[in-house]
């Protein structure tokens, strides 16, 4: 992502890598996808197969809402990102922007006929027709840059605010009314996932209360109180819900599952498929697919 202040300093704070990020551009990660079963307490992955299929940065995928394809973030001219969607039952890949700034972390709207993204260098909300035309902006928080964010309403927006570490400003969660530009700080350095929890009118993210103790919580959407779920896995910040409100993230090459008032229990091992260092996942609202970002392995 581009970033105004304090570049190298915010970005060490959002990537494990970020010196080798800010000169030599984002790791070259690649988006899959894998079939998924859910019966009972059991999951199953199938074989994952690479939909990205590019040497360069490939990822932040989400699902269009009846699971039919995958959109996610790509950059694949060694200049700047796009979205690109690619439609599971016909296997084809498509660019949908193609504009001179870079886009990240597309979203299928409530509407179900449009997409937003983080874009520009001032990083606000663009949105998109769902075949990437009209362009248009969405919202933009001042001077304040949104990191990554989930809607919560028509016009109401949960967003990773980025803060300045020279100034010793904490990136902050922060729940937006887009109409009156009215925020509430949710909490103080919060991860970058944030997700609607299904069945629930609440929304998951990961507090990382100390550099080696990250929890995952949630707030209520209406209230904005906040409950502690469970400790995440050391080092991961990345998750999905399962329709059945069960967590999922990934560690290595390994997928883990958490259920309330239980513990992380590994449910598969993606290595086979040559994927390592997995991060950012996706599952679609019917269950059946689940996309997932890693690194090919070596």
């Amino acid at each position: 992502m581009q970033h105004r202040r304090s570049r190298l300093s915010v970005l060490a704070g959002l990537f494990p890598a970020a010196l080798a990020f800010a000169q030599a551009g984002p790791p070259a990660t690649d988006v899959f996808l894998a079939p998924l079963t859910i019966a009972g307490d059991k999951v199953g992955v199938g074989v994952a197969e690479n939909i990205s299929a590019d040497p360069g940065y490939d990822n932040q995928p989400s699902f269009l809402p009846d699971g039919s394809a995958v959109l996610f973030t790509s950059k694949r001219d060694g200049k700047q990102t796009d979205i690109y969607r690619y439609d599971i039952a016909g296997k084809k890949l498509a660019q949908l922007t193609h504009t001179d700034e870079n886009e990240y972390s597309p979203l299928v709207s409530a509407d179900g006929q449009s997409f937003t993204c983080v874009r520009g260098a001032e990083q606000s909300l663009y949105r998109f027709d769902l075949d990437g035309s009209h362009p248009r902006l969405a919202y933009q928080h001042g001077s304040a840059l949104i990191g990554y964010y989930v809607w919560t309403g028509p016009t109401e927006v949960a967003t990773f605010i980025l803060g300045d570490d020279d100034k010793k400003i904490p990136h902050t969660l922060q729940v937006i009314d887009t109409g009156s530009g009215k925020a509430v700080t949710i909490a103080s350095d919060p991860g970058r996932s944030l997700l609607r929890r299904p069945g629930t009118d609440a929304v998951s993210f990961v507090a990382k209360t100390t550099p080696e103790h990250w929890q995952l919580q949630q707030f209520d959407i209406k209230t904005h109180a906040v409950t502690t779920l469970t400790d995440m896995p050391a080092g991961v910040e990345d998750l999905a819900w399962l329709p059945d409100g069960r967590a999922l993230a990934g560690k290595g090459s390994k997928l883990f599952v958490w259920k309330a008032g239980g513990n992380w229990t590994e449910v598969a091992d993606v290595g086979a498929a040559g994927i390592a260092n997995l991060t950012r996942l996706a599952v679609s609202a019917d269950g059946r697919w689940l996309a997932l970002v890693g690194e090919p392995a070596k």
